[in-house]
């Protein structure tokens, strides 16, 4: 059973003084004040089973304001969870009745419900809110990029052919666990494989380093062979049960994955140490972890792993206001995004803020109106 909106509760008794009460009081304020959103919410879940029967679930209030919450404290569904259940003011917030608790994948299924037609639809009905009250007309937006670094240490190619035969022997041994244990080779290289990165690491010849890297990359073509063999064995796999069954292809596609990265760094090691070529940032593999990272230039200069992340801001920024409340509080450097006409100087006098904020000095006596 599932029904779409829930008894309102008084968020400010539980934090009156306290600065995230206050913004969840307000997102509250926003929400009540476009009930028409629970309706587009509601539509969406009830697709998932029937409405009118079964125990109560989470309703469409409910469901919309756990969505809000993940993304407004950039919570993964088993935080979300875990706040749901410890503190009382997300409880509140999320209009939680006494004794319903929810685990993440409940969350996860609920708030993967909700459409990105529907969220698209949220958005309007939000902005349409905003333009009545005279905050915000959304027909102006600034976009700007940043990035964002992963967390990731130094992808030296020593460390990830390292990284890769430690990952690919954990998985060669899980398989072994499997019933009946299935017949392929495994020899555990992880102590050979640290004591060659040692050796490159502290390497003061360039002789002693290459070869170091060449067994290195011996060990490495021993552990692909391993992974090879158990993929061929893998595939027909028939296990004592259904689950030592579903359990081997599952290792199945985490060693196909993993190997599929694993080759793309013993190419790249031998392209750049042995055959001293330069590998295209693109074709790079900088971790076995955040497959997904960037390599970015900024400025030329500094060289970050990390994501790119877009951010969009609308007309209602008020640069020059926040600028004239935080000097009136004291704050002596103050960097915020930059509106035309209002010179960077004007912002910040540091110059050594100026320095890490990545502006040049040239760059700021252009923009300066001085």
């Amino acid at each position: 059973m599932r029904r779409s909106r829930e008894p309102q509760r008084e968020l400010h008794h539980v934090l009156p003084n306290h600065k995230i009460g206050q913004e969840l009081e307000g997102i509250s304020t926003v929400l009540d004040s476009n009930r028409e959103i629970l309706d587009l919410v509601y539509r969406d879940l009830i697709g998932l089973r029937q409405a009118d029967t079964g125990r109560l679930g989470l309703s469409a209030e409910q469901v919309r304001r756990c969505a809000i919450l993940k993304q407004y404290r950039q919570l993964t569904y088993e935080e979300l969870a875990f706040h749901l259940q410890d503190s009382e003011s997300f409880r509140d917030f999320a209009r939680m009745r006494g004794g319903q608790y929810h685990s993440d994948s409940t969350l996860q299924e609920n708030i993967k419900a909700i459409s990105p037609a529907t969220w698209q639809e949220v958005h309007r009905v939000v902005i349409e809110y905003a333009a009545r009250r005279g905050v915000e007309k959304g027909r102006t937006i600034r976009l700007d990029s940043t990035a964002v670094d992963a967390d990731i240490h130094d992808p030296q190619d020593s460390k990830l052919l390292q990284d890769g035969i430690r990952v690919l022997t954990r998985l060669l041994a899980e398989g072994k666990s499997l019933s009946p244990e299935p017949e392929y080779r495994l020899v555990d290289h992880n102590r050979a494989a640290k004591k060659r990165v040692l050796i490159i690491h502290h390497a003061k010849k360039e002789k002693v380093r290459v070869r170091a890297y060449r067994q290195l990359l011996s060990l490495a073509y021993a552990v692909r062979d391993y992974t090879l063999e158990a993929i061929a064995c893998l595939q027909g796999f028939v296990g004592a049960d259904l689950d030592q069954t579903i359990n081997a292809r599952m290792l199945l596609d985490e060693l196909e994955s993993n190997l599929a990265l694993f080759q793309r760094v013993i190419e790249q090691t031998e392209r750049r140490v042995l055959l001293e070529e330069k590998v295209p940032a693109a074709e790079k593999v900088v971790s076995f972890f955040e497959c997904h990272a960037d390599v970015i230039v900024k400025g030329g200069r500094d060289t970050h792993y990390s994501h790119k992340v877009f951010l969009t801001g609308g007309k209602s920024g008020l640069i020059r206001e926040n600028l004239a409340n935080a000097k009136s509080l004291g704050v002596k450097d103050t960097m915020f995004a930059k509106k035309r006409g209002l010179g960077v100087l004007e912002m910040v006098k540091s110059h050594w803020c100026i320095k890490n904020c990545g502006t040049s000095e040239p760059a700021l006596r252009q923009q300066s109106p001085g």
